[in-house]
């Protein structure tokens, strides 16, 4: 690995949480520790782990997820020592590799994953977490496929189990991972939409998207308007997002032997399930925290990324980005998303 370079870093305020983002020219696959500047918490900083086939890639977008900001809140399920570089998904271009490398080259277009680092101009990362961008998928829509549509096909693939002609419902349906469900859904399950989100706004999004139906539920019964858009009968699937009332409403809005998947609590409450709803219609109710499957089922994970990156080459399915920040525009974005201003999907810009 080429050593060298100083280290350049920036200050993003997340909630009461500030936290270093830092760029290094990596020595042997280890980031040089620097110390945080004055206001910033206590915390040493932080370091990439050692890798056998590390490859340092040149980051063009990175993806903002909600688990971003949560984990420079301190709320989320993976603790992080402070000071640290948020980011778990971007893409770029392969700079150059260690020497154990085979998978990729310099100059090769990739997408990757890592649970922190990626916001920034440079990252090092495992072969392992590398997947080649396809000729005709840009960097843009690249940077946005492994956390929104490796969740959405591991929950209606592998956890919901969707059927052709099923009827799925999808809160926060103008979320980018909502909006990633109802592309999936639509145009590779070729099942049937009901998107819920909280303004027309939002709504009329998820219906250009491709939802058949949506609802907002800041206004409307989410359980009457479901029972009457299915003539009664209530979803097959529930992808759930929201948390609190939003939750048990679309528990309620499930037909016979539905399903519903849980993916995150956007509302901020947790809710409980009441065991006697699963009774009656004899539904299930399942988790899917995608980054768990990174470590439990590699081969699953990857073949999502893998799934996602050949529809989108092939023009099946179509990544929505909301917005488009520059690196240096960081507090905006967390704010952006953090207010619930952003549709589809933010990334960040490095170039």
């Amino acid at each position: 690995m080429t050593h060298g370079r100083d280290c350049a870093r920036q200050f993003i305020a997340a909630g009461d949480c500030r936290v270093l983002l830092q760029h290094d020219r990596l020595w042997g696959g280890k980031t040089p520790s620097a110390s945080p500047p004055t206001g910033a918490r206590p915390g040493a900083a932080s370091r990439s782990s050692p890798s056998a086939q590390p490859v340092r890639v040149g980051v063009h977008y990175c993806g903002l997820n909600f688990a971003d900001i949560l984990a420079c809140q301190g709320l989320y399920q993976e603790k992080h020592t402070l000071p640290f570089t948020p980011g778990m998904e971007f893409s770029g271009t392969v700079m150059e590799t260690g020497g154990n490398v085979s998978a990729v080259k310099e100059g090769c277009r990739v997408v990757g994953v890592t649970g922190t680092t990626a916001m920034a101009e440079e990252c090092v990362v495992d072969q392992k977490m590398l997947w080649r961008i396809p000729e005709g998928v840009s960097y843009e829509d690249a940077a946005v496929l492994p956390v929104t549509y490796g969740t959405a096909t591991l929950v209606l693939d592998r956890r919901a189990r969707l059927q052709p002609g099923e009827t799925v419902l999808v809160t926060a349906g103008a979320g980018a991972t909502g909006l990633a469900v109802i592309d999936l859904a639509v145009n590779i399950f070729k099942a049937k939409v009901i998107a819920a989100a909280g303004s027309d706004a939002k709504c009329e999004l998820a219906l250009k998207s491709g939802a058949s139906h949506s609802v907002n539920y800041s206004r409307s019964n989410l359980r009457d308007e479901v029972k009457r858009l299915t003539d009664g009968r209530g979803a097959d699937v529930a992808v759930e997002a929201v948390g609190g009332d939003i939750f048990k409403a679309a528990l309620q809005s499930l037909a016979w032997e539905g399903r519903i998947v849980v993916i995150g609590f956007a509302g901020g409450k947790i809710p409980s399930i009441p065991a006697n709803l699963l009774l009656l219609k004899n539904v299930s109710a399942m988790g899917m925290y995608w980054s768990r499957y990174q470590k439990e089922n590699f081969p699953v994970f990857s073949s999502a990324i893998s799934s996602a990156l050949q529809y989108c080459q092939e023009g099946k399915i179509h990544p929505n980005i909301g917005a488009v920040f520059k690196l240096e525009e960081a507090n905006e974005a967390f704010n952006h998303v953090l207010q619930r201003k952003s549709t589809g999907k933010v990334i960040i810009s490095m170039k």
